[in-house]
């Protein structure tokens, strides 16, 4: 595609828009966007009632529960963030994006992305602190600190996907302005870029280290450590309940992580298609949002209690309207 191009000086080359591809030559792909709308309202739908319980049950107003809210708002951002744009790009026949917007689709969908990664770590921190330091737990992690620590993930998401974004104005498009991707992918647009890339692809490497690679590096070390105590405790039963309160999080570590980490250890042993690239990076971007409160709703059992104690106390309401 020929897009205009209007010069903003005499060193960089801004276009006015970039025309995004998604998925070339995939049969059936509009299916796939119906899919990810599907997912995106259950998504919108299922986190909500995750909130939604935990602020109106009392048993569940503890620190532990600040982030697991916090999560199921982030996973709201991260798939608002991505489907309803695919949605409006592809089944609408909208790919064309002015060079502003696609900045803003590109800090957004990194962004949030960067804060499902961090909220992941300061769950493991939590579940660090009440194992290994299970006495001092509420000095150490109280309603307040753990508002200042999510507001620091927030803060430092902001710091590098801001950098980020940021250098791609350093940039001139004097080629191609076709982005091979389902959003404005900071990889697919600065590789378009026809003047020195090197400072792009460093800080590429550093949010992608900083993203992603430490804090699963430090949510491992966190297992370790929490594995090292639970077997120091005595009895049976409770390891079994000390890693039971772990497993969901654990779980969502996997789901989230794997699906990141495969497509790009592929594109850098031997490349992937593109088609395969937007599948699985769509696919961690919007699947691991409508899982996690499904599986916290299911695998921790003070939230199936919460569910059920509210259950029990509204059909006694309703048995005691009826008589």
């Amino acid at each position: 595609m020929t897009s205009e191009i209007s010069q903003s000086n005499d060193t960089f080359v801004h276009p006015q828009t970039f025309f995004v591809t998604g998925f070339t030559d995939m049969p059936y792909s509009n299916y796939y966007y119906i899919f990810l709308l599907f997912i995106y309202i259950l998504t919108v739908l299922a986190n909500s009632l995750i909130i939604l319980l935990i602020y109106v049950e009392e048993s569940l107003h503890s620190p532990k529960y600040v982030a697991v809210v916090h999560l199921a708002i982030v996973d709201i951002f991260a798939s608002s963030a991505v489907v309803p744009r695919m949605i409006h790009s592809f089944l609408f026949d909208a790919q064309v994006i002015t060079y502003e917007a696609c900045l803003s689709d590109m800090f957004f969908s990194h962004f949030f992305a960067a804060m499902e990664s961090f909220s992941l770590i300061v769950l493991a921190y939590d579940r660090f602190i009440a194992i290994c330091f299970p006495l001092r737990y509420h000095i150490i992690v109280s309603h307040t600190k753990m508002l200042k620590i999510l507001g620091m993930t927030w803060f430092l998401a902001f710091i590098i996907v801001g950098i980020l974004v940021a250098l791609i104005t350093r940039l001139s498009f004097c080629k191609s302005t076709v982005v091979t991707s389902y959003f404005c992918d900071h990889g697919p647009v600065y590789h378009l870029a026809c003047n020195d890339t090197y400072p792009n692809f460093i800080m590429a490497r550093i949010a992608m280290t900083s993203i992603f690679f430490a804090p699963l590096t430090i949510i491992v070390c966190s297992y370790a450590a929490i594995l090292n105590a639970v077997l120091k405790i005595g009895s049976v039963e409770g390891r079994r309940k000390a890693m039971l309160t772990c497993t969901s999080h654990l779980i969502l570590v996997a789901i989230f992580y794997i699906l990141i980490s495969g497509t790009y250890i592929a594109s850098m042993i031997s490349g992937i298609h593109q088609n395969a690239r937007i599948l699985n990076n769509s696919l961690s971007a919007t699947i691991p949002a409508l899982l996690n409160p499904i599986i916290y709703t299911l695998k921790t059992e003070e939230i199936l209690n919460a569910v059920k104690m509210r259950y029990k106390r509204r059909t006694a309401e309703l048995d005691t309207l009826n008589h």
